[in-house]
C-alpha cells in the first residue's frame, strides 16, 4: 500500500498546489505599478469623470457646489436599501435574512457606506444627460422618504424625477417579492426642439482595502468578475484594476463585484453592443458598464433598461439573469464536474432536510459508483506484493545490466497479466471528483450557517471542539493498521506514522463540511478495503503482512 499513501500525498499536494495558486492569483505580492487614482487635493472633486465622447478618466477638476441630496429607504422581504437622491445611487444594501454570524444576529450588510469604506452601485446617462463629465451629481426629486413592499405585494417602483438640457429623466428602481434582482429603467422625454444624444452607463465602486479575508488554505476572493461573448466568467481583481483600465466591447455581458457568498452585479441588455470598463478612483476600485449611445428626437420618449443584482451567491436564480453570471459561484476549473455534484447534493437535501445528512449520502454514493475503480486499484496493488519476489529476484539477476532488466520486467508483468499502474490509475481517474466536490463544500452558500448535528452549528466554518478532525486522524491510523508499511526505512516509517497527524492538522482550518465528507469517505473506505481483501484472500492472493 506504499503507493497508496504516495498517491494520498500526491493528492494532497495537488490540492495545496490549486490553493495556493489561487491565493498567489487573488493574494500573493503583486508588481508595484502607481495607482491610476484621482489626485486628492481641497478642491478636487472625487466623481470619477466619465464621458460619451472620449476616454474614461479619473482625473478631476476643481469641485463644483455641491447639492445636497436626501437619502430614502426601500424595504422588501428580502433586501433593505438606501438611495441618495444626489444621483440617485444605492449607497447601502442590507440583506436581513442573512445574519453575520451565528453568534452576530445583525443582517448581512452587503453594500454600505461606513467609517471610510465605500461599496456602492451608481449609474447614470452620458452625452446630454445629467452625468456627462460631470463635477457634481444631479439632485432627483422623489415624492416620499419612505417605501415598503406590502405584504401580498409582487413588485414595488421606486420614482425618481429630473429635468435637465431639455430632457425629462425618470430612474425608475422595480423591486420584485423574493427576488434580488431589481429592474433599472431611465425613461427619458426629449421636450426640446431639437434631438439629444444619450449614452446608460452603470457601474460598481468599492474602496479597495489592503486586508485580505481568509487564509492560505483557505482563500477568499474579494474583487471584480465580468463577462464577454469571448470570456463566459473572468476575474478581474483590485490589483489588476491598478495596474490597467478594463475596455472590451461586448455584446451582453456583465460586470461584478465578489466576496466569498455573495455578489453584486450589473446587467446590460444582452442584445446591445456594450463596452466594459474599470478605473480606480480615491482609492476605490469601479468596474462597469458603458450601453450604446441613442438618439431621442423631439418630443420622443425612450426607456433604457438594466438588471441590478445583490445578495447571494445562488446559482438557479443567477443562471436566469445572465448567461455566466452563476459562474461566480467559483468552481474552479472542475466547475463542470463541480456543477452536476452540486445539483446532486441539493437533489439528496430536499430529502433529508439536512446538509450534513446530505453529505453524507453523497459520499456514500460516489463511494459506491467507484467501487469498481476502487476493487481495481487494491487488487493491482495485492498482485505488484504477490510479484515482488520475483521482481527482487530480477533486480539481483540484472542489477548490473539496466538495458536487460527493463524488458525482462515487462515480460514478467505481460506473463503475469500483472498492470504496474493498476493500483494508480484508479486513484487518479477519482482525484478530480475529490477536488470539485472541495470546491462544492467551500463555495456553496447553502452549507453557510447549515447545522448537522449536536455541536456542528456551521458546516462552512471548521469544527468548534475539533471532533471531526481527531476522527479523520484515528480513521486514517486504522486504514494504516489494516494496511501496514513494508518500508524499513527509520525516516520514511516515520513519515508514514505521522501523515495522519499533519493531515488532520490542515484540517483543522478547513470547512466541517469538508472534514467531514473525509471522515466518512475513509470509514466507508475502511469496510471496502476489509470487503476486497477478504475476496482477495480466497482466491490465494497474499493482501497484508504478517
Amino acid at each position: 500500500m506504499e503507493s497508496q499513501r504516495s498517491l494520498l500525498v500526491i493528492a494532497f499536494a495537488i490540492v495545496s498546489f490549486f490553493l495556493w495558486q489561487d491565493w498567489q492569483k487573488d493574494y500573493g505580492p503583486k508588481p508595484v505599478v502607481p495607482a491610476q487614482t484621482a489626485i486628492n487635493s481641497p478642491n478636487a472633486s472625487a466623481e470619477p469623470q466619465l464621458s460619451a465622447s472620449g476616454p474614461l478618466s479619473s482625473t478631476t477638476t476643481a469641485a463644483a457646489v455641491v447639492n445636497e441630496g436626501k437619502v430614502i429607504e426601500i424595504t422588501t422581504d428580502v433586501v433593505n436599501v438606501k438611495i441618495d437622491t444626489r444621483g440617485g445611487d444605492i449607497i447601502s444594501l442590507v440583506l436581513p435574512k442573512y445574519t453575520l454570524s451565528l453568534e452576530d444576529n445583525t443582517p448581512y450588510p452587503l453594500m454600505r457606506q461606513l467609517n471610510g469604506f465605500n461599496y456602492t452601485a451608481q449609474s447614470g446617462l452620458l452625452g446630454d444627460g445629467p452625468d456627462e463629465k460631470r463635477t457634481a451629481k444631479p439632485v432627483y426629486s422623489v415624492t416620499q422618504d419612505k417605501f415598503a413592499l406590502a405584504e401580498g405585494q409582487t413588485e414595488l417602483n421606486v420614482s425618481l424625477k429630473l429635468e435637465h438640457n431639455g430632457l425629462q429623466i425618470e430612474k425608475r428602481y422595480t423591486f420584485s417579492a423574493g427576488k434580488y434582482d431589481v429592474r433599472v429603467d431611465y425613461i427619458v422625454t426629449n421636450t426640446s426642439t431639437g434631438s439629444k444624444v444619450i449614452q446608460p452607463y452603470h457601474y460598481l465602486a468599492q474602496t479597495i482595502e489592503n486586508g485580505k479575508d481568509g487564509n492560505m488554505m483557505m482563500p477568499v476572493y474579494r474583487g471584480g468578475a465580468y463577462s464577454t461573448t469571448d470570456q463566459r466568467y473572468e476575474k478581474f481583481a483590485f490589483e489588476d484594476m491598478q495596474d490597467q483600465n478594463l475596455d472590451l466591447a461586448t455584446k451582453g455581458g456583465w460586470v461584478s463585484m465578489l466576496e466569498h457568498y455573495f455578489v453584486s452585479a450589473w446587467v446590460p441588455q444582452a442584445e446591445e453592443q456594450n463596452q466594459l470598463f474599470s478605473l480606480v478612483n480615491n482609492n476605490e476600485g469601479i468596474i462597469g458598464v458603458r450601453g450604446p449611445q441613442s438618439s431621442i428626437a423631439a418630443g420622443e420618449s425612450k426607456t433604457l433598461t438594466a438588471t441590478f443584482y445583490a445578495g447571494p451567491k445562488d446559482q438557479a436564480s443567477l443562471a436566469k439573469i445572465a448567461h455566466g453570471l452563476d459562474l461566480t459561484v467559483d468552481y474552479g476549473w472542475l466547475w463542470f464536474i463541480s456543477q452536476p455534484l452540486f445539483w446532486l447534493l441539493q437533489q439528496i437535501h430536499n430529502l433529508v432536510s439536512n446538509w450534513g445528512l446530505a453529505i453524507i449520502a453523497i459520499t456514500l454514493l460516489i463511494k459506491l459508483a467507484m467501487f469498481p475503480l476502487t476493487k481495481a486499484q487494491y487488487e493491482g496493488m495485492a498482485k505488484m506484493r504477490n510479484l515482488k519476489p520475483k521482481i527482487d529476484e530480477l533486480q539481483a539477476r540484472y542489477k548490473d545490466d539496466k538495458q536487460k532488466m527493463g524488458p525482462a520486467m515487462m515480460e514478467l508483468y505481460r506473463k503475469e497479466k500483472v498492470n504496474p499502474m493498476g493500483g494508480c490509475l484508479p486513484m487518479l481517474i477519482q482525484m478530480p471528483i475529490f477536488l470539485a466536490l472541495y470546491f462544492v463544500f467551500v463555495e456553496s452558500i447553502e452549507l453557510r450557517q447549515a447545522p448537522f448535528i449536536f455541536w456542528i452549528k456551521d458546516l462552512s466554518v471548521m469544527d468548534p471542539y475539533l471532533v471531526l478532525p481527531i476522527l479523520y486522524i484515528v480513521s486514517m491510523y486504522a486504514m494504516q493498521k489494516l494496511t501496514p508499511v513494508t518500508v524499513t526505512d527509520p525516516m520514511q516509517q516515520k513519515i508514514m506514522l505521522w501523515m495522519p497527524v499533519v493531515f488532520g492538522l490542515f484540517f483543522i482550518i478547513f470547512p466541517s463540511g469538508l472534514v467531514l465528507y473525509w471522515v466518512v469517505s475513509n470509514l466507508i473506505s475502511l469496510a471496502q478495503m476489509l470487503y476486497i481483501y477478504k475476496g482477495m484472500e480466497k482466491k490465494g492472493l497474499h493482501v497484508r503482512n504478517a
